[in-house]
């Protein structure tokens, strides 16, 4: 592990993408893309159900791209919508959830926008947000972290 030190705290130092687990909603593994450009993270989501007027969500969560092994049904409370701007200019209304992100060993609570992300080389971002919880981006190294076990690593460049 490696820690860069300041005045007020240490931050764990991660590469421009990562291998991180979602353990509250039972996804082990998903390749994610590191953004200091986006504000929230983001998760690919489908068929996304409002519930119990707008309370609660339901929402499929496939961590693999082109693939529908390992699909995860998921449903938690909503912690706020939000208008967000894509890359490419495009502006929607999205759901924010709160998700546990397991990144380097630790956990950060992260506020995630759900959307779907087919088109999109990954299936997360991690953006400042969760990033300010103690992580510093090495914009020229990737999965400083480790990598996934290699049959998940299979499975997911298979499929890419």
């Amino acid at each position: 592990m490696v820690f860069v030190r300041d005045d007020l705290h240490s931050s764990t130092i991660v590469g421009w993408r990562e291998w991180v687990s979602l353990p509250d909603i039972g996804v082990p593994w998903v390749k994610a893309k590191i953004d200091t450009g986006a504000r929230s993270s983001a998760l690919h989501a489908f068929d996304i159900e409002e519930l119990d007027g707008g309370e609660r969500v339901r929402f499929w969560v496939r961590p693999w791209q082109r693939s529908v092994e390992d699909v995860v049904q998921v449903e938690c409370a909503v912690h706020d919508r939000r208008r967000v701007r894509s890359s490419s200019g495009h502006s929607e209304e999205r759901f924010v959830v709160l998700l546990d992100v397991e990144i380097f060993g630790r956990t950060v609570t992260a506020e995630t926008t759900l959307s779907n992300r087919d088109q999109m080389g990954f299936r997360m971002l991690i953006g400042r947000q969760a990033l300010r919880q103690g992580f510093v981006v090495h914009p020229g190294r990737s999965f400083l972290a480790g990598r996934a076990p290699k049959l998940i690593r299979r499975r997911n460049r298979d499929h890419a």
